[in-house]
């Protein structure tokens, strides 16, 4: 019997990082050939060149798709975007696989799944029924849904959704998240193993800081972060570690405040372009929080028992475990998340918190399926 020939797409850093053991267990497994495409920022010197982790952690990448202008306007992710499509329908109709495999909802993978529908190859989809109302992620994520014949979500909310949107409900499976799956089975680093890797030492408050733009909203990144900075320029003894943004609309804007920042406040605050998985997680042992409006607040800050201060509309919609403090965009709300997130009765509190993105497991219920069930002989779905 042939091998059964997964096709992995990643563009960037944090999907790899959900990825990465589910990658790990497709290429260990004797039935199956795991195939990797890597695009976006991966390839991109101003964000990391994060492909080579990928590398590092021992994998083959298969196809560099180079798709990332020298510029973050709306026009120039659409054609990011179009790029993709031209590299990666060149690079499937040389790899032949049998499966694609993609999570969440960037563009990177919006192209990457059109070019899969038009060579009639069949499409896992990870994370698929979520909703963040205040980024266009909401209708790429839903896009691919659309296109895609599996689909492996973190929560029942979510599992519901995708059948709402007309997908058949045997196709549907929740899984948990890919985050607190990476979480439960990394053998993360000692606090004095972590401040050697990273180059920064911890001090007795702790924050990580990962901000993204809000790519529904018109030129909102640079003032909404510098309410952030306001907030963060007032707090005493208080170590920040700051984590670039994605390649996104209007993000060159917070990394360059962000460099000036730690240019400003060497002592006490470090950034980077990428951690790196294990290194970023880490982290998050040892920080009393995330303050941002990042998933990962969401989806992966409960498991470690921490708060998460959630900023504006970008994560809107999403499940929110009782550790998440919401706040708008301005430096009087961020202060008030910030007197929560150090309250002595909110801080008991979170050692009870539950994380609505499951227990873990999620790779081995993902590869019990792509291993044992039939892969369509045709992709014409009822509604």
């Amino acid at each position: 019997m042939s091998k059964r020939k997964i096709c992995v797409v990643t563009g960037t850093r944090a999907e790899y990082g959900l990825l990465s053991m589910l990658m790990k267990s497709i290429n260990d497994d004797t039935n199956l050939e795991l195939v990797i495409i890597a695009t976006g920022s991966h390839l991109s010197p101003e964000f990391g060149l994060t492909y080579k982790e990928i590398e590092n952690d021992g994998f083959h990448i298969d196809k560099k798709i180079e798709t990332i202008l020298s510029a973050d306007t709306p026009t120039a992710i659409a054609k990011s975007t179009g790029l993709g499509m031209i590299g990666i329908a060149d690079a499937l109709s040389d790899l032949q696989p049998d499966l694609m495999i993609v999570v969440g909802d960037r563009y990177e993978l919006l192209a990457a799944s059109f070019s899969a529908v038009t060579s009639r190859i069949p499409i896992a989809h990870i994370h698929g029924g979520e909703t963040t109302e205040g980024a266009f992620d909401e209708s790429i994520r839903h896009s691919i849904t659309k296109m895609s014949w599996w689909h492996f979500v973190a929560a029942d909310e979510y599992q519901n959704r995708v059948i709402q949107l007309g997908e058949d409900p045997g196709r549907v499976f929740n899984v948990g998240g890919m985050g607190v799956d990476g979480i439960k089975n990394t053998n993360l680093l000692k606090k004095g193993e972590l401040e050697a890797a990273i180059n920064f030492k911890f001090g007795d408050k702790n924050l990580m800081v990962t901000f993204h733009p809000v790519t529904l909203e018109d030129e909102t990144s640079g003032q909404q972060f510098g309410e952030l900075l306001k907030s963060l320029k007032k707090l005493i003894d208080t170590k920040i570690i700051f984590t670039y943004t994605n390649s996104d609309t209007n993000s060159r804007i917070i990394n360059s405040m962000i460099n000036t920042f730690v240019k400003d406040n060497p002592t006490t605050a470090v950034a980077f372009s990428s951690m790196g998985q294990l290194n970023y997680l880490s982290s998050l042992q040892f920080v009393d929080g995330i303050i941002g409006n990042s998933s990962s607040g969401m989806a992966e800050a409960p498991t470690f028992k921490i708060g998460t201060i959630n900023i504006g509309d970008r994560q809107k919609g999403r499940l929110k475990a009782d550790s998440v403090i919401n706040c708008e965009p301005t430096k009087e709300s961020i202060n008030r998340a910030l007197n929560t997130l150090y309250n002595k009765d909110f801080q008991k509190d979170l050692l009870s918190v539950k994380n609505p993105y499951g227990d873990g497991n999620a790779t081995k219920k993902i590869m019990k399926i792509i291993q044992n069930t039939p892969l369509p002989a045709e992709l014409k779905k009822e509604f």
